[in-house]
């Protein structure tokens, strides 16, 4: 038997998943990525990078290390795998750092409701903004929280944000997408969480 099964693959270096996961959210496919980092640092595949986004699960920043001053909030459709799934992005209108995501199956008021009700209680009560849907106001008016339509400065900051994170979706769904059947989608927010992550950071070194 070889020895190489014996003792199996050394450990990849923190560094370079950091760097490869770099690479992959800065623009890059997973092969691209891959072929980059195996050129200069450590040779892993595409699989390794996509396996390193399903394993990093990065907690969303404490309402406690910075200041919130209210949410902007939309949902959007994505399509994973041959289904589409809605998409919930909330963000600090001052900062434009993303405070949650979530997807679900459907859009209605208690699925907004759930949702913000989360964001409330991680980073306490602010005003919502967000577009005309009417799932919207029901949600805030049965949280007893104040709703506003968004200005044009939050409808401009959250269409961005919701645009980047579509482009960067569709990426990842075109090389590995979902074929489970009634998929609760877990492996997405993984995915949706470590991009909020390095998105956020990406926003404090500009």
């Amino acid at each position: 038997m070889p020895i190489s099964i014996l003792i199996g693959r050394k450990r990849t270096p923190s560094a370079h998943i950091g760097y490869g996961l770099y690479l992959y959210f800065s623009g890059l496919s997973l092969r691209r990525a891959s072929q980059i980092l195996s050129s200069y640092f450590i040779k892993r595949n595409h699989v390794s990078i996509w396996n390193w986004i399903q394993k990093h699960k990065p907690k969303m920043l404490s309402s406690k290390k910075k200041k919130v001053e209210g949410f902007v909030v939309d949902e959007t459709l994505i399509k994973i795998g041959s289904e589409l799934a809605w998409l919930w992005v909330a963000i600090e209108p001052a900062n434009k750092e993303i405070l949650s995501v979530s997807t679900s199956k459907e859009r209605n008021m208690f699925v907004a409701e759930r949702f913000l009700s989360d964001l409330l209680e991680e980073h306490g009560e602010h005003p919502v903004s967000t577009d005309g849907g009417t799932w919207y106001p029901q949600a805030c008016g049965f949280l007893r929280v104040e709703h506003h339509l968004h200005s044009s400065y939050e409808k401009s900051i959250i269409e961005r944000t919701m645009q980047c994170i579509k482009d960067r979706t569709e990426c990842f769904d075109d090389y590995f997408p979902c074929k489970r059947k009634k998929c609760k989608l877990k492996h997405v927010i993984n995915w949706l969480n470590l991009f909020s992550d390095f998105h956020n950071k990406e926003l404090k070194l500009k």
